[in-house]
């Protein structure tokens, strides 16, 4: 039996399956509805060949995948992925998005050049696309006889989707799926909605800094080994990447930045994303000292304090925290 959710006349029609619902499909139908050929389509959620063979699109059902009308990832000799560099099964999230996230992208932030859209396609893909599509396909992220710490399967976004199906004994019927179905495609689509708005409208301004800062560095000094940013962003991640990008991993020891007060910083770069060790400390010498006596230490006149770890250290102006990464680069000599 075929149900028809949301019909109105001459709209599109996008066609899933009936019956008990996933986050897969659900993330596809929000995503085909941004965009302005679906945006007021109708909705069917049906097992029937010819409800398939009406529709404009379908998605996880049918056993066909084309990448015009058919997206299914169900079928035995299924194995595409998102690119050649990638591993993971693509399930109807990743096949909708493989098509047209691009376009996605664009209806939540707006119009980006093609560079900087690539680099959005492709990072919410790898950081929110892909493990739903490894979700799906029953891929775990570790090996299976690693034990687990805790449970999260209740605040999972699939765990969270597959309880919104009806339970089994209020004996629901199909409109009663459909329902709740709209309600996961909801959930679903806020959580990919913010996740895009993050990473467009916060996350790749702050590497356009970070990379103008980094072409600018020897500007700042011969070295090339210190970077000022005119505006403070989060710019770990993305220094890393420019880095390798530009054939120039390490380079960098210290980073400068005013802080939300307007004093500067001096920060160091650890040796990777997630470590402590960092590829330059400040000064042995200056390590715990506050004011005047990291002024007078430091040679500045208005010191403020340097971790007794090393890892960073501030002063009232740009220009001291300047002198402070260029002495610890003498100092290193």
């Amino acid at each position: 039996m075929s149900v028809v959710v949301k019909r109105s006349k001459m709209a599109k029609i996008i066609c899933t399956h009936s019956g008990s619902f996933h986050a897969d499909e659900s993330l596809a139908v929000y995503m085909l509805r941004l965009l302005p050929e679906y945006k007021d389509s109708s909705l069917v959620r049906s097992r029937s060949p010819e409800d398939w063979e009406r529709a404009d699109i379908v998605v996880d059902v049918s056993g066909k995948y084309d990448g015009k009308k058919y997206f299914d990832h169900h079928q035995r000799e299924f194995d595409t992925t998102f690119s050649p560099d990638h591993k993971t099964k693509l399930s109807s999230a990743g096949l909708v998005y493989k098509h047209f996230g691009k376009d996605i992208i664009t209806q939540i932030v707006g119009p980006q050049d093609e560079g900087n859209l690539e680099i959005l396609y492709q990072k919410v893909y790898k950081e929110f696309v892909e493990a739903l599509d490894a979700n799906d396909n029953g891929i775990n992220n570790y090996p299976k006889d690693t034990p687990a710490k805790f449970s999260e399967k209740n605040i999972t976004l699939p765990s969270m989707v597959s309880k919104l199906n009806p339970r089994w004994n209020l004996e629901p019927t199909d409109a009663d799926f459909d329902r709740q179905f709209e309600k996961a495609s909801e959930l679903m689509g806020l959580a990919f909605h913010q996740l895009v708005e993050g990473y467009g409208l916060g996350w790749l301004p702050a590497r356009t800094i970070v990379e103008q800062s980094f072409v600018q560095r020897f500007e700042i000094d011969p070295s090339g080994e210190i970077m000022i940013l005119d505006q403070f962003c989060p710019w770990k991640e993305h220094l890393y990447s420019i880095e390798k990008d530009n054939n120039a991993e390490g380079q960098i020891k210290f980073v400068l930045f005013a802080d939300s007060s307007g004093k500067w910083r001096v920060s160091t770069v650890s040796v990777t994303s997630t470590s402590f060790e960092f590829r330059l400390g400040l000064p042995q010498a200056w390590r715990g000292l506050r004011d005047e006596a990291l002024s007078d230490a430091a040679g500045i006149k208005d010191g403020i304090f340097v971790h007794a770890a090393g890892f960073i250290g501030g002063a009232q102006s740009r220009e001291s925290v300047l002198v402070m990464a260029q002495k610890a680069l003498e100092f290193r000599k």
